[in-house]
């Protein structure tokens, strides 16, 4: 059977593991972190994301559950009063209307977040604890196994859009290290900004260092490149983000993360498949498929797989071994260890 970095989705989650286990580079005391995959905007969406974060601050956070708060249920828990006041004396204007809000504060109350009460026919609200300020950077990773020059001309256009926009505090590129003199991802025409980090066999070198982004000043997205053709030239679009939309963006991917990690490929995958096993490697575990003898992702590993197998209804009904067959040991294995490190 392959190794799992041979295939993309198994480079993925060895870059996961391994940052889980040894953030940041070049560092012999890892931080605090939390770790997802394939996480970001409407827009852009990064293979992986680490959240750095401040460990007191972080346990704090665990009393609002381990669901995500929305920018919605932000906006509440962010600003809900420690004493019992009218929300719309408490809450700023969110620049919608306030039935959106009163809807959220319902959500919040369900959930836990916030109490609520009624007085007089209004609704009043007052905190459960203050929401801790638990993320110090946000890191974004792009993966590339192969970075062949083909592959860094697609990403270079990636890579120039998330320095422009500035979101993260870092943006890097991961690649696997290979037996040249000179790794070639060093000599690929990427932004200085970006930098490159080498994996191989649990251990990772950065071969170039990264610029810090300035997530506290406005970005810009560029809707679309200057260009020309034979039918003339076309100007180049883009718009400004202020820094308030980025540190709510940068505050809901960091929410995401916190409740999906990156163990949840599990979800979108079918482990109750007979062919479906977990292989540990020295980063932890990746999916395997039996029948195909190699690492499958979550594009590959569905219910119209023509080596899709279930389970026997007898491993699923009656507990077999124990609460159930080997596909919801592994389930149930892979959300402890989300849980045990979220």
């Amino acid at each position: 059977m392959p190794a799992p970095a041979d295939h993309e989705f198994g480079f993925e989650l060895r870059v996961c593991a391994w940052a889980e286990r040894r953030w940041p580079p070049d560092s012999e005391e890892p931080m605090s972190v939390v770790v997802a995959r394939q996480l970001g905007t409407e827009r852009r969406r990064w293979d992986t994301v680490v959240i750095e974060t401040d460990p007191e601050a972080l346990r704090r956070r665990a009393v609002f559950g381990s669901d995500r708060l929305d920018e919605d249920l932000l906006h509440v828990v962010r600003n809900a009063p420690p004493s019992w006041t009218f929300y719309r004396d408490a809450l700023p204007h969110p620049g919608y209307p306030w039935r959106y809000v009163r809807e959220a504060i319902h959500r919040a109350n369900d959930r836990g977040a916030v109490e609520t009460r009624k007085r007089a026919n209004r609704i009043e609200i007052r905190r459960i604890a203050p929401y801790p300020d638990w993320i110090e950077r946000v890191i974004a990773i792009e993966n590339k196994p192969d970075l062949d020059a083909s592959a860094a001309r697609a990403l270079r256009d990636q890579m120039e859009r998330d320095v422009a926009v500035s979101l993260a505090d870092e943006v890097w590129v991961a690649t696997r290290r290979t037996d040249y003199r000179v790794e070639p991802a060093l000599l690929e025409d990427l932004p200085i900004e970006v930098g490159i980090l080498a994996l191989d066999d649990g251990s990772a070198e950065v071969l170039w260092h990264p610029h810090s982004l300035a997530t506290d000043r406005p970005g810009t997205v560029v809707e679309e490149r200057a260009s020309t053709s034979e039918y003339g030239e076309r100007a180049a679009r883009f718009r400004y983000v202020d820094p308030t939309t980025k540190r709510t963006k940068r505050l809901a991917i960091a929410e995401r993360a916190y409740e999906r990690g990156w163990r949840s490929y599990v979800e979108t995958m079918r482990p109750d498949c007979r062919q479906f096993d977990l292989e540990r490697d020295q980063n932890g575990y990746v999916p395997v498929c039996r029948a195909k003898r190699a690492v499958q992702s979550a594009v590959e590993c569905r219910g119209s797989c023509s080596e899709f197998e279930p389970e026997p209804p007898a491993w699923r009904q009656r507990g077999w071994p124990i609460d159930g067959g080997p596909g919801t040991a592994i389930q149930r294995i892979l959300a402890d260890r989300r849980a045990r490190q979220r």
